[in-house]
């Protein structure tokens, strides 16, 4: 019986440390059994994306046919390795993960369009449900669209309540959509506001410990969201590939042969200018 309580505690206790000293827990997340397009396994072949972290691999998989510019300029920017050694600039936990940017301050960005920005793209059929992959503005300034950044939706399991429910209902919310709200959580007033072009279908939980690190206050005292030097969270790579993809060895192959050809490569340079001088 004894044996049976600590092994309890010892659960309960890394559930409550699962995020370092941060207060915050992973949250425990059931399988969503819904009709909806997002939670759908993807089918072989449908364009994804693996995202290399410190924290763990995500996948999520991509909407060309429902955000066509997003898509396009997120794969487009993966492919030139825009996104490589990139970090985590927002941690704001129950709410989301974003990335994407360059200067690692969310005020900067880019687009393959010669950095000009992309509008809207708000498919009626996809939500802003936990795991959502979705495009973001970037912070300040006069923003007028799109660009390299997005976000991971990490609201909570319970976000959407029983009255949010009734509010869906009541602005058309078809009762499928209501019920994967309800079951995974979501962040449903940012529909018809911001991109959605993919969904988490691997990896969830690495979003959530993204969501638990330690952040920055400013000098005032308010949150920032950010996270703290100790605690940087680095996008290693974006891999772009279909389903169902390379493993995530053949990835760690793939980065280990290609960093062996960048160590030739610069040694051969290194003797060529020895022998040069």
């Amino acid at each position: 019986m004894k044996k049976t309580v600590c092994v309890v505690l010892a659960l309960l206790l890394a559930l409550l440390c699962g995020c370092g000293g941060s207060g915050k827990s992973v949250p425990s997340r059931a399988t969503v059994t819904s009709e909806e397009r997002q939670f759908a396994t993807p089918s072989d072949g449908d364009l994804i994306a693996i995202f290399t972290t410190s924290l763990g691999e995500v996948r999520a998989v991509l909407y060309p046919d429902a955000a066509p510019m997003a898509v396009y300029n997120f794969v487009g920017l993966a492919r030139t390795g825009y996104y490589d050694n990139t970090v985590i600039w927002r941690s704001q936990y129950g709410f989301a993960v974003q990335g994407g940017d360059a200067t690692g301050t969310g005020t900067g960005g880019s687009t393959i369009w010669s950095n000009n920005p992309y509008p809207l793209e708000a498919d009626a059929g996809l939500k802003h449900y936990a795991g959502a992959l979705c495009a973001a503005f970037a912070s300040g300034g006069d923003v007028t669209g799109g660009n390299s950044q997005f976000y991971f939706v990490q609201a909570l399991p319970d976000s959407v309540d029983k009255t949010q429910q009734e509010a869906l209902a009541q602005n058309g919310y078809s009762e499928s959509q209501i019920a994967a709200y309800a079951a995974a959580g979501g962040l449903p007033y940012l529909d018809n506001t911001d991109t959605v072009f993919g969904q988490v279908y691997q990896g969830l939980g690495v979003v959530d410990k993204m969501a638990c690190v330690d952040t920055q206050q400013d000098e005032e005292g308010n949150e920032t969201w950010r996270p703290t030097e100790e605690d940087t969270i680095t996008i290693q790579k974006v891999t772009i590939a279909n389903y169902p993809g390379p493993t995530a060895e053949e990835l760690a192959a793939q980065a280990d042969s290609s960093a062996e050809s960048e160590s030739q490569a610069a040694e051969s340079e290194s003797s060529a200018d020895s022998a040069a001088g």
